[in-house]
C-alpha cells in the first residue's frame, strides 16, 4: 500500500462513513480497485481508520456528546447490544464476512430495497399525518428516543457487522421504524458511531497489533487524517441534505453498484 492509496482509502471512508450506503463494503471494494492484497494489515485499516471519520462527530458535537446526560445513558444502552454481538462475532466478521465479495454485493443490493420499500411506506404515511409529523420533527432528541427504543437502535446496528449492510443506514432506518423523527435518527446515529467504531478499533488494533510496522503506522496515520476531514465535511453535507431529502437516492445507488458487482466483478 502506498501513500496515495491509504489516502484515497481515507477519503472513501470519509464520504460514505455517515451515509447509508455502507463504508465497511466500499473500503473493501476500493481495496479490491486499488487491486491491494486482502492481508490481515489492509483488514485491520479498513476498520481503523473508520475512528478517523468518527472522531469528526465529536468535534461537531462536542457539547452534547459530553455534557448531555440523558443522550449520553441513551447512547450507553444503545450501545449495548452491538459491544455484546461484535465480541461474539468477531472472529466470524474478520475471517468470514469480511472475505466474502458477494455477501457485499448483495447486503448492498438488498439494502437498496430496503430503503425504497421503506421510504415508500413513509410517503403514504405523511400524506395522512402531516400535521403529526411536524411535531413530532420538534421534540428533543433524548425525549424522541426512549431507552427501549435505544436498545433496539443499537440491535439494528449490530446488523452493520455483515459488510454491505451500513451501520449508519440500519440505525437510521430502524430508529424511524420506531417512530423516531429522521432528523433525531440521524443525529443520534451520529452520535452512536462515536463509542461503537471506537470500541470496534480498539478492540481489532489490539487483536492485530503483530501487523503493525513503523510504515503500517505511518499509513494509517494518513488514512486517519484523511477520513477525518473528509468525514467532518461530510456530516455537514448530510444534515443540510436530510432536512429536504428523502434517503431514495441512496436506495436506488446501493441497488446500483451491488447490480454491478455481482455482474462484473462476481
Amino acid at each position: 500500500m502506498s501513500f496515495w492509496d491509504a489516502a484515497f482509502l481515507g477519503i472513501i471512508e470519509g464520504i460514505t462513513e455517515f451515509l447509508p450506503v455502507s463504508s465497511t463494503g466500499h473500503l473493501i471494494l476500493a481495496g479490491r480497485f486499488l487491486g491491494l492484497a486482502q492481508t490481515d494489515f489492509l483488514k485491520t485499516f479498513e476498520i481503523a481508520i473508520q475512528l478517523g471519520a468518527i472522531l469528526s462527530v465529536a468535534v461537531v458535537y462536542f457539547k452534547t456528546l459530553f455534557t448531555s446526560r440523558a443522550i449520553i445513558e441513551r447512547i450507553a444502552v444503545a450501545f449495548l447490544p452491538t459491544a455484546f454481538f461484535g465480541a461474539l462475532l468477531y472472529k466470524i466478521v474478520k475471517e468470514v464476512f469480511l472475505e466474502s465479495d458477494r455477501l457485499i454485493a448483495w447486503s448492498l443490493l438488498l439494502g437498496g430495497i430496503a430503503i425504497l420499500i421503506f421510504e415508500w411506506r413513509e410517503a403514504r404515511k405523511q400524506k395522512t399525518k402531516k400535521e403529526e409529523s411536524k411535531i413530532q420533527a420538534e421534540i428533543a432528541l433524548a425525549e424522541d428516543i426512549s431507552f427501549k427504543k435505544s436498545f433496539w437502535i443499537g440491535v439494528f446496528q449490530s446488523l452493520a457487522m455483515i459488510p454491505g449492510v451500513s451501520r449508519s443506514g440500519a440505525t437510521i432506518i430502524g430508529g424511524m421504524a420506531l417512530g423516531v423523527s429522521r432528523k433525531n435518527i440521524v443525529e443520534f446515529s451520529f452520535l452512536l458511531a462515536f463509542p461503537t467504531m471506537l470500541a470496534a478499533t480498539c478492540l481489532d488494533v489490539w487483536k492485530s497489533r503483530e501487523v503493525f510496522t513503523s510504515d503500517n503506522i505511518s499509513l494509517l496515520a494518513v488514512g486517519f487524517v484523511f477520513s477525518f476531514l473528509v468525514a467532518w465535511l461530510a456530516i455537514k453535507f448530510f444534515l443540510n441534505f436530510i432536512r429536504k431529502n428523502t434517503f431514495i437516492i441512496f436506495g436506488f445507488y446501493r441497488i446500483l453498484v451491488g447490480f454491478l458487482l455481482l455482474i462484473f466483478f462476481i
